[in-house]
């Protein structure tokens, strides 16, 4: 296996301090850029867009609450276990997050963003427009917990 290095293109500033399970559909929050690594340039033409995809690091979970096997969702027994890549918990081997927010604005080096489930100070691995594209083509099946999960979650 090979290791990689990443550097964060900028951080989470604002929005929620604390990761809570629910309610992060109008949360909102600014991602500001690395200054030293980027200027305005870098998010020119991304206001153009209405969502971006925000790839991030789950940076507070400690090592010992990683997940690499099975486990209930939420620690829910009534839903079923089921192992870590089937799943979309801040728990991962490699804490790695991605989300589809809102684009509220961009201001410079400043992304304003509503729907980011991350908290402030997350550091932002990438952020890419979200198309139509790379949406996911045909049907979308997914599980009746998946389903219950999300209910509150936006």
């Amino acid at each position: 296996m090979t290791d990689f290095t990443m550097t964060p293109v900028g951080y989470v500033r604002g929005g929620r301090a604390e990761a809570l399970d629910d309610d992060w559909g109008g949360s909102e929050a600014t991602i500001e850029l690395d200054p030293a690594r980027f200027d305005a340039d870098a998010l020119l033409g991304l206001d153009q867009f209405s969502h971006a995809e925000i790839v991030f690091v789950f940076d507070k979970v400690p090592d010992h609450k990683i997940e690499t096997g099975a486990r209930h969702p939420r620690g829910r027994e009534d839903w079923p276990r089921i192992g870590i890549f089937a799943q979309r918990g801040k728990n991962r081997p490699n804490r790695i997050g991605l989300t589809t927010c809102e684009i509220v604005a961009v201001d410079g080096t400043r992304l304003h963003v509503r729907g980011l489930d991350a908290i402030d100070g997350t550091p932002v691995l990438d952020i890419k427009p979200a198309m139509r594209g790379f949406q996911p083509r045909g049907q979308l099946r997914e599980p009746g917990w998946a389903g219950e999960i999300m209910a509150e979650y936006w």
